[in-house]
């Protein structure tokens, strides 16, 4: 069997990201008219971090000494798009076919609230990595691999250190979203936490109330998608804060059993929010009304707790009526109610829940293939009567096991068209 990750390192080593031709020609770009012995821009943040870890890239940002109105400029005519996406943090974003980069000008802090910063430019790249959040994310690599490191954030990444530049109390009154921040970078790197980090955050909490809950919400869902969150009781600083910020999450615990499935299995947000919240009492409500979720993400959680709390009384929904809740529910909707059962249940065996999951992977469920159509086509006139012959014909498909024969289906017809 292949090992796709060691291709994929293979590859990095061989290939990396900063040499494509798109990426060499966007930086020969930005150094016009810019004299050689001067960076006019260099990769930093994530994809850097990354790139150094060999881990898969999604996301590039360009830090540069050009303004917005000279990176506008520098593009005219060529085959990317220049988009103001946060013009008023000097920060625009280039699109192509093929990339999305966000570039944002060299600058520093003027003035903060813990929520916006006052900023200005500059073209000091030492300055630009004081006013960011984690060394680790203040490690600059120019086109040529390259690295720059003011804040020596190489050592931390080696060291799987997460550490905020500076006085870490005075970068998070900065912006009080830090703290969250910080937990997701500290779950991703399982990095070891000095008392003083834990000290500031502690006297900042109250912080993240000036924090808008959009911002907030959004900072969570990035946590949640941390391949290491459900390690997240292994580090009993780290639950701590993320319990007295997100106190609604009251089943911190049940993360124990799902990181027992964690390579049979991918959590995405939706069963991550409903191991975390549903229960008998309604708290996934709570937790949507006070963030304002998306209404696609409320009504999914409402009908995880719906079909969950149903479950509990009937013994058959994973066995005998599987196949009908495969067809009226899906596949992944199922997955979801097997993983929080297993997750919310003391009793509930690996071997149970692994049954359940590859008999719910295994099911091939037919497609209903009668429709308003098919009804008129044998003469049965529009209205109500279509609506209720076709889920007269469903439910006798269903209850017999996804079969019914044409002769059957007229008979159906015939009856309710007296």
């Amino acid at each position: 069997m292949f090992n796709f990750n060691f291709i994929r390192k293979i590859k990095n080593f061989f290939f990396p990201f900063y040499k494509s031709s798109d990426l060499k020609f966007v930086f020969k770009k930005l150094q016009q008219d810019v004299p050689s012995q001067s960076k006019a821009a260099m990769f930093v943040g994530g994809c850097v971090r990354k790139h150094l870890l060999n881990e898969e890239i999604d996301d590039i940002d360009i830090a540069t000494s050009l303004t917005t109105d000279q990176i506008k400029k520098r593009f005219e005519g060529t085959k990317f798009n220049v988009i103001d996406s946060g013009i008023t943090h000097g920060t625009v974003t280039l699109v192509s076919k093929e990339l999305k980069l966000e570039l944002t000008t060299l600058r520093k802090d003027i003035k903060t609230d813990g929520r916006h910063a006052e900023i200005e430019y500059t073209d000091d790249w030492k300055e630009d990595s004081e006013r960011r959040d984690f060394t680790i994310n203040a490690i600059y690599l120019d086109i040529n691999g390259k690295i720059f490191d003011p804040q020596l954030g190489t050592i931390d990444l080696k060291n799987h250190s997460v550490k905020f530049i500076g006085d870490p109390q005075k970068r998070i009154e900065e912006d009080y979203l830090r703290i969250i921040r910080f937990i997701r970078f500290s779950l991703e790197h399982q990095s070891k936490i000095e008392p003083t980090t834990i000290e500031a955050i502690k006297l900042n909490l109250n912080g993240i109330k000036k924090i808008s809950k959009e911002r907030i919400l959004s900072e969570l869902f990035k946590i949640l998608r941390t391949k290491n969150f459900v390690k997240l009781n292994i580090n009993k600083q780290l639950k701590d804060i993320f319990s007295l910020i997100f106190a609604e999450f009251k089943y911190l615990e049940r993360l124990n059993k799902l990181d027992t499935i964690i390579n049979q299995s991918n959590f995405d947000k939706k069963t991550l929010l409903a191991v975390l919240l549903i229960d008998e009492k309604n708290n996934h409500e709570y937790f949507s009304h006070k963030y304002n979720v998306s209404k696609e993400l409320k009504e999914s959680l409402n009908l995880i707790a719906k079909n969950f709390t149903h479950f509990k009384k009937n013994k058959d929904f994973f066995l005998k009526n599987l196949k009908k809740n495969i067809y009226f529910f899906g596949k992944k909707h199922l997955i979801k109610l097997n993983t929080l059962y297993f997750a919310s249940t003391k009793k509930a065996k690996l071997r149970d829940y692994l049954n359940v999951l590859n008999n719910i992977k295994k099911q091939d469920i037919p497609k209903f293939s009668f429709d308003g159509n098919y009804l008129k086509a044998k003469g049965m006139q529009e209205g109500a009567l279509i609506g209720k012959t076709l889920k007269l014909i469903e439910d006798e498909w269903l209850n017999n096991d996804f079969k019914i024969s044409n002769k059957r289906v007229l008979e159906i017809i015939k009856a309710q068209n007296r």
